[in-house]
């Protein structure tokens, strides 16, 4: 009897083959050409366009910042700010894309000593830390100015993630103390700073990953009301954070002091009415203190009008599902914990920016992601993107491969 040999499956460089769904593609052996077919290339348009909305938005706030800096002796170019926003996503971009080539085990272990460094140096800062506007969150190096807890925030994520599924080979190891130790330490070093939104963010990242771990739900119960409890002391002990709060409610004793920031924000929104008052002509942005960082949602509300926000926070929530999907049939707990503690970092801090900027939640200084000024920012978020997209690489044409027969091969 005729022996039949088995479909040759792979080509020499630059050949045409089918694949087991009858489609020709191409086999691009190269590193570019590999990652090329296994990036997740609807989440990097996603994100590609976010930046170019905020290299917009920036350009349309920087002449605020750039006022708010001027003296009578020195005046500062309105654009400036775009300027360095230009090179920064110069910066970010490679970085990020550098990153989403690596595989899994390489990024895994860029993250773990990513954690290890940023939190050497978030210990660091009160000690070399420099302070503005009353909080000591930047550690100052020449020519440059950078915030460990942004950098922390993507590398924290992925480490606590890899500790976690550590579980799923051997139960007894005590990962869980061992994160919510770290936690803990981070969370009081934040607070010391203090940045409670950070806190915050850290906090229910760890939440999340425990979640999505398989831990009981009686600790859930019991950790959800330890920071019910923090909460409450923060209100209680934190001047800064009790006096937002209670102008956010109403409570403040608001005699001659105007209106506070979410409610200027706020205003500025409305402004610009469903369409926008029109590129740069808006001028409720002018008095908005940081219209270029945390205020910079507004100024993209009052000139581009009330729907180019909404067409911001679908990109955002089309970010977020695009991921979440992609891992329903993961299979690996490391890479689902690792990607959806990313995702969820990246889309709180969107909602909690967005959410101030409409006056959902008393004000709180933090970016909207890659919108918003700033040199930590923007390279913070582009390693946290690139390890989310290393970790959603997939083969298109190997996925759903039916199980290959077997031959004797004589």
């Amino acid at each position: 009897m005729r022996e039949t040999r088995p479909r040759r499956m792979f080509s020499r460089p630059g050949e045409m083959v089918r694949d087991f769904r009858s489609r020709t593609v191409p086999r691009e052996r190269t590193p570019l050409g590999v990652w090329f077919w296994e990036i997740d290339r609807v989440l990097l348009s996603l994100i590609v366009v976010l930046i170019a909305i905020g290299l917009v938005a920036v350009a349309a706030a920087s002449p605020v910042a750039a006022i708010d800096r001027s003296t009578s002796q020195i005046s500062v170019d309105p654009l400036i700010y775009f300027y360095r926003q230009l090179l920064w996503v110069g910066l970010g971009v490679p970085l990020m894309l550098g990153i989403s080539m690596m595989q899994r085990d390489q990024a895994r272990r860029l993250a773990i000593g990513l954690c290890s460094l940023f939190l050497l140096t978030l210990v660091l800062v009160p000690v070399l830390g420099t302070s503005i506007n009353g909080a000591k969150r930047w550690i100052e190096l020449p020519g440059m100015r950078f915030q460990p807890s942004e950098f922390l925030k993507p590398a924290f994520v992925v480490t606590m993630a890899w500790l976690l599924s550590l579980r799923e080979r051997d139960a007894s190891l005590p990962v869980v103390p061992l994160t919510g130790a770290i936690t803990g330490v981070i969370a009081l070093l934040l607070m010391r700073q203090p940045d409670f939104g950070q806190t915050v963010i850290f906090c229910v990242c760890w939440g999340v990953l425990l979640l999505l771990a398989g831990v009981s739900w009686r600790l859930i119960g019991g950790l959800a009301g330890v920071g019910l409890g923090g909460l409450i002391a923060v209100y209680v002990f934190y001047e800064n954070g009790r006096q937002r709060i209670n102008d956010f409610l109403g409570l403040g004793i608001m005699e001659d002091t105007g209106p506070d920031q979410v409610e200027l924000a706020h205003r500025t929104i409305s402004n610009g009415g469903f369409g926008g008052v029109g590129p740069g002509l808006g001028q409720a942005k002018f008095r908005l203190p940081e219209a270029h960082t945390d205020y910079i949602f507004s100024v993209i509300g009052e000139e581009f009008g009330v729907i180019s926000c909404i067409v911001v926070a679908l990109v955002y929530l089309a970010i977020i599902m695009r991921v979440l999907l992609k891992l329903l049939d993961e299979d690996n707990l490391f890479i689902l914990l690792a990607a959806a503690g990313l995702t969820i970092q990246f889309g709180m801090q969107a909602i909690i920016n967005m959410g101030v900027n409409a006056q959902i939640f008393p004000s709180k200084g933090m970016t909207l992601p890659f919108i918003s000024y700033g040199g930590s920012s923007m390279l913070a978020l582009s390693i946290g993107v690139g390890l989310l997209l290393a970790f959603t690489r997939r083969n298109p044409y190997l996925e759903g491969k039916p199980r290959a027969s077997k031959w004797s091969g004589r």
